[in-house]
């Protein structure tokens, strides 16, 4: 057989993403602070674009179950709403506001932008600055300021040590008790309980800076395994106190940090502001709007492109302004079908979830991306990504859209399915609830929530208690019998 080249044409379908819907898909599950910085690139980047100062809320009513209605009377009756006949013909308009000569945010440059106001704050200093600091403050020898910098470089996040004084001082080539004096000396620096070996030393620092290092108290850090145990017997044995006062040691052993060196290094907080807003109306339900202040608003200067298109001649001008101008039609589209997917997820959540706005967690209903999915006509993909970095201001707090999808627990006899978190805040109520003789057992819980009709097993309520941070019930009765 002879082997030799020839050409074939075949036909086959491929799925290719489009850059366009690469980046609607992004904007889709990006958060509004990634949203908005996205969208700032683009206003510098592309000259069709300018921004809107018109604000305007995308807003949807979520109407109200039938068992709610009667909330209506209720409303009407206590009479908040404005008169409908209110003469308004003398009213004086009283003009518009006083606009400062240097713009609205105080640039010389008259630009209203508050963009770059974060940076006119100074930094603070970092933690291993201020530990820098204090070592050129503290020693004056150059040998113990090298040694003391050596430690800092050597210093774990959480703010240990890891190395012995020997090992340090063969590497430095000095002797270990210098090196022992020097680590002594920082950890009475601020933060107190930084430089030492183990979790006691940290905690007896932090109380001999305090003047509470007492021998009852060496004596609790001596048996910090019982504790950890809530071997509460066993601490008052080994400690040779009452009930009372290991309470008291205890609670003053928890208000030490364990970590002085974690966080330290951390930068300023962000503000989460919530992509959705949520209020009741008269009528009863909920009144959903997206929050104008994460809403990017642009707008496509068509104009300037007509008057662009006019003067250009070269090919290449005018490839480049098609080019420009599709991207920003594509971006203002995207804005806006993320905006409404936004919305439509948020307003069915709302709406299958109306008990727990207003009876509380007790009331969530279990809730998967399917359901919603079906609901709204999108696929389940799109709704992840929608209620991913998304949050909402409710009358229950801020809360991600992420929160309300919870697994089902079947109901007994064929009865309606609990959410899972509805049954964590279930099995926490009932351990505050529990007093030094009613101590309950996992299997005590389970037959408790099973007579409530939800069909739980036992290793299941151990891990939400282990969840939790719930100790099991016998570590639970130690304490409750030492404090009784």
């Amino acid at each position: 057989m002879a082997l030799g080249p020839r050409l074939d044409l075949r036909h086959s379908q491929t799925l290719m993403m489009t850059p366009q819907l690469r980046q609607a898909i992004k904007l889709l599950q990006s958060s509004n602070l990634e949203v908005i910085a996205f969208v700032e690139e683009e206003l510098e980047r592309n000259p069709l674009l300018e921004r809107d100062e018109t604000r305007v809320a995308i807003s949807e009513s979520v109407p109200v179950s039938d068992s709610a209605t009667a909330a209506i009377a209720d409303t009407l009756a206590s009479g908040d709403a404005a008169p409908l006949d209110a003469d308004y013909s003398n009213v004086m308009d009283e003009g518009e506001a006083y606009q400062p000569s240097i713009g609205a945010g105080g640039r010389m440059d008259f630009s209203d932008d508050l963009s770059g106001i974060d940076a006119m704050a100074a930094a603070g200093p970092t933690l291993r600055e201020r530990l820098a600091e204090q070592i050129r403050l503290n020693f004056d020898d150059a040998r113990d300021r090298l040694i003391g910098s050596t430690l800092l470089a050597m210093l774990e996040p959480s703010g240990r040590l890891g190395l012995d004084a020997d090992t340090l001082a063969t590497r430095l080539g000095c002797e270990a008790g210098v090196v022992e004096r020097v680590r002594r000396a920082m950890q009475r620096f601020e933060p107190t309980g930084m430089f030492c070996a183990d979790l006691r030393e940290c905690l007896m620092v932090q109380l001999q800076e305090a003047g509470r290092c007492d021998p009852y108290m060496e004596r609790l850090l001596d048996n910090l395994p019982l504790l950890g145990r809530r071997d509460m017997r066993g601490l008052m044995e080994a400690c040779g106190v009452d009930s009372e006062d290991l309470a008291e040691m205890v609670a003053e052993l928890r208000s030490l940090d364990p970590k002085p060196g974690a966080g330290g290094d951390d930068g300023p907080l962000t503000i989460i502001q919530p992509d959705v807003l949520m209020r009741a109306n008269h009528e009863g339900g909920w009144v959903l709007e997206l929050n104008p202040d994460t809403l990017p608003r642009i707008l496509v200067n068509r104009g300037f492109a007509a008057r662009c298109t006019v003067g250009m001649k070269s090919r290449e001008q005018k490839t480049f302004l098609a080019e420009q101008l599709q991207s920003a039609n594509w971006l203002v589209k995207s804005l806006e079908q993320r905006a409404n997917t936004i919305m439509k997820v948020a307003s069915e959540i709302v709406r299958r979830q109306d008990g727990f706005f207003r009876h509380g967690v007790g009331h969530l209903r279990p809730l998967i991306l399917r359901d919603v999915a079906d609901e709204v006509e999108m696929h389940e993909s799109t709704v992840s990504r929608v209620t991913a970095n998304k949050y909402m201001a409710t009358p229950r707090g801020m809360l991600e859209l992420k929160y309300f999808f919870t697994t089902a627990i079947q109901g007994t006899a064929g009865g309606e399915s609990v959410s899972a978190e509805a049954v964590r805040h279930r099995i926490r109520g009932m351990v505050q609830a529990e007093t030094g003789d009613t101590v309950l057992s996992d299997d005590a819980i389970v037959l408790r929530l099973r007579e409530e009709g939800v069909d739980i097993a036992r290793r299941t309520v151990a891990k939400y208690r282990d969840a939790l941070r719930i100790p099991s019930s016998v570590q639970r009765k130690r304490e409750k019998a030492v404090t009784a």
